[in-house]
């Protein structure tokens, strides 16, 4: 079974937490890609919360560009999953897709829109 853990970033107020995904919750998000929304209440949180990366149980980091959830050896120049030591520098590195397995074990998110709750008003007319 599929666990996960998820930090869900507040743009708002800059803030993060950690939210622990268990069985059934994780295998709701099995299948989704980075940049897909999901409800917030399925891991406990009040919003949509949009999916901006992760990494697997290794520690290799997914990235957006490239299609499917297996590990691949790509060759970078820059961005996630590669720090140049010099300009202009090239290397072929393992990074994980874009889609979200079992093996993944951390889920990077936003949360894209936050609902409030209303509160229950009298209605004057029932009265």
């Amino acid at each position: 079974m599929a666990n996960f853990k998820i930090i869900v970033s507040d743009p708002s107020s800059g803030k993060s937490q950690v939210v622990e995904a268990k069985e059934n919750q994780a295998q709701s998000l099995v299948g989704m890609k980075i940049g897909d929304m999901f409800d917030g209440t399925i891991v406990g949180v009040n919003g949509k919360v949009k999916i901006t990366g992760g990494s697997d149980k290794a520690g290799f980091p997914m990235r957006g560009d490239i299609s499917g959830g297996a590990k691949k050896y790509v060759l970078l120049t820059k961005g996630i999953g590669f720090r140049s030591a010099e300009k202009g520098e090239k290397r072929r590195k393992l990074v994980r897709g874009n889609v979200i397995t079992e093996e993944i074990y951390q889920l990077n998110a936003i949360l894209a829109k936050e609902t409030k709750e209303k509160p229950i008003a009298e209605n004057p007319k029932a009265a």
